[in-house]
């Protein structure tokens, strides 16, 4: 083993600590909005609407709430999005609960939708192409430097080429739980597969600190 494995390689503590994180926190904020991720045009779509709601000054919950009925109305790629009339927007967000933004956030959603028909025609594989894509994101209404974290550290199973993606919210959540806070070293205490679900973790973990409590008290007691 190279002194750069045996540097990297997670200690019995860490790993307690990932694993009672998974197993505390199953569920992804996408997860819940109710998308499987795939690399498709739908999927990639509702990602980023998603981080557009996430990325304003409102709860995770009610964010993941007003995307889950955004998409249930029927508003689950950028031409639904774009068709639908703005007051279809209001009302599918006030549903989940997402009032305060709602006006403003519906104008966004129907010019983000226009810019990526127009540019992508809806696919968001396209902008993966682009000389910049984490620059051609933030072209998109109502998703600036926050959204397009939440919107990359998201996708990177599906866009390896962006992995391992922490955000400055997913490093505080490591702070929180004593683990590494370098995207090399997190990488190293899960799978490809685990790592879009574990920075999730991390982030709930910087959001909620009595689930973090939690999560080392488990870690603790295993």
């Amino acid at each position: 083993m190279s002194s750069t494995t045996r540097k990297n390689a997670p200690d019995r503590t860490e790993r307690a600590v990932v694993r009672a994180l998974l197993d505390r926190q199953d569920s992804t904020y996408l997860a819940q909005a109710g998308v499987r991720l795939r690399n498709t045009p739908g999927p990639l779509y509702q990602t980023l609407v998603l981080a557009v709601l996430l990325s304003a000054r409102i709860r995770a919950d009610i964010a993941v709430a007003a995307a889950r009925a955004l998409f249930e109305a029927g508003l689950r790629d950028a031409r639904s999005m774009a068709k639908a009339s703005w007051q279809q927007r209001v009302d599918a967000l006030g549903e989940g609960g997402y009032r305060r933004y709602d006006e403003r956030t519906a104008t966004m959603l129907g010019k983000g939708a226009e810019l990526l028909l127009e540019r992508y025609g809806g696919d968001l594989r396209r902008l993966r192409e682009e000389d910049d894509p984490k620059k051609a994101l933030q072209d998109v209404p109502g998703l600036g430097p926050t959204g397009v974290d939440i919107f990359l550290r998201t996708v990177q199973t599906v866009w390896p080429e962006f992995a391992p993606y922490v955000d400055r919210k997913a490093r505080d959540g490591a702070e929180r739980l004593g683990l590494p806070t370098s995207p090399e070293r997190l990488a190293h205490l899960v799978s490809r597969r685990e790592l879009a679900r574990f920075t999730d973790g991390l982030v709930h973990a910087a959001l909620d600190k009595p689930l973090a409590d939690d999560v080392l008290a488990r870690a603790k007691a295993a």
